[in-house]
């Protein structure tokens, strides 16, 4: 019974594969610089389909893929009915909200916190739990520059070392989560192929303990 997985395009995937190849399953021309989009283990009757990180969940819980490996933030952004099997330990980060220390180096002055995001979704959930009044702007490149220009109070972000906030004046206000690779599983798939994926879920859990 052939299963799928899709995969995020970039490091994601290759740290995804050196875990994969720990558990017994090779695609070598996945190693190279190929533009392929789809690939084959035969072996052990794998596909492999390669996304968009912000893809990843959307194949899996479509049923196109049985199974993803793709970032938490991804996952939580998403929203979709997904299971989450495995933390795999590696892309490790953190969600945060940041901003400047005072205030008063806030050009804007509305009464409802202006936040700037590539994680909308994400944000709206963390202010609604705390029954906060957030007014979410989307932005896909450098979030650090809302409010630098005054277009947000605040940035909700994935940090790794800080730097970029550090360059640019900003400070971490708020730790929202913690964010590494996950491996994400449609639901039903787990069941109908239970007899293939509990297995590799088993083998790749086994496989990050190890490493």
């Amino acid at each position: 019974m052939q299963m799928t997985i899709a995969l995020a395009k970039g490091r994601l995937a290759e740290k995804a594969m050196e875990i994969l190849e720990k558990c017994g399953i090779e695609c070598r021309e996945m190693s190279g610089n190929s533009r392929k989009l789809i690939f084959y283990d035969k072996k052990n009757d794998i596909r492999f389909i390669m996304v968009k990180p912000t893809d990843v969940p959307t194949y899996v819980d479509h049923g196109v893929a049985d199974m993803g490996i793709v970032g938490k933030d991804t996952l939580m952004e998403a929203g979709l009915p997904l299971y989450e099997m495995a933390d795999l330990k590696y892309g490790k980060c953190r969600l945060v909200v940041a901003g400047y220390p005072s205030k008063k180096d806030n050009s804007l002055t509305t009464s409802i916190l202006r936040v700037a995001t590539k994680y909308p979704e994400i944000a709206k959930k963390y202010y609604a739990a705390k029954g906060a009044s957030v007014e979410c702007i989307k932005l896909s490149g450098s979030v650090e520059l809302g409010p630098m220009l005054g277009l947000s109070d605040v940035i909700l972000d994935i940090v790794e070392s800080g730097r970029t906030l550090n360059e640019n004046g900003l400070k971490i206000m708020e730790e929202v989560c913690d964010v590494s690779a996950r491996l994400a599983v449609n639901r039903s798939s787990l069941k109908i192929k239970a007899g293939v994926i509990q297995p590799l879920i088993e083998r790749i859990q086994c496989a990050v303990e190890d490493s």
